[in-house]
């Protein structure tokens, strides 16, 4: 093997490692509902597929505007601390767009991105201050969705349901 070949074959191998090491570094999670309401203060309502706008968020939804706070999101798991207290919960009981499952949602930096079927949103806050009149917090004193809920916009428009591949890379 002469040296222009023996470079061209290493230089290969690096680039199969580090694509490698990108799939490796991929982390899946799973939609459990899609939530929307009409109105702000309606509780928001579980729907099969949603449209998501560059510069709006979730077509439909009384919350999506031309803002950072486009679409917010919450995990099952820290619905389920909630349920765990007593307080009988539905998906959208917190006003989040989105139910997870499988991820972490506080633990992401801000500038993540989440891929989710054809889109691709980007972390753009983690909680938010607690207007203290909700419905849960006035039951038991407490809420997760100001300690565990983010928010994202969206970067890559589509339509997504519970059955879209989600993903983000660490």
């Amino acid at each position: 093997m002469d040296k222009i070949q023996n470079t061209k074959y290493k230089k290969q191998k690096i680039k199969d490692k580090i694509k490698k090491r990108r799939v490796d570094m991929r982390k899946e999670f799973k939609i459990l509902s899609i939530n929307v309401s009409k109105e702000k203060g309606e509780q928001k309502t579980p729907v099969k597929t949603a449209e998501l706008k560059i510069d709006h968020g979730i077509v439909g939804d009384a919350h999506a505007g031309n803002w950072h706070r486009q679409i917010s999101m919450l995990d099952d798991e820290d619905i389920s601390t909630m349920r765990n207290k007593g307080v009988e919960l539905s998906f959208g009981d917190f006003a989040e767009n989105i139910t997870t499952s499988g991820i972490s949602l506080p633990d992401l930096p801000v500038g993540t991105r989440l891929n989710i079927g054809e889109t691709i949103v980007e972390v753009t806050q983690i909680g938010k201050e607690c207007h203290h009149g909700c419905a849960i917090y006035e039951a038991i004193g407490d809420c997760v969705m100001p300690r565990r809920g983010i928010f994202v916009k969206v970067i890559k428009e589509g339509e997504i349901s519970n059955e879209s591949s989600c993903y983000y890379v660490i």
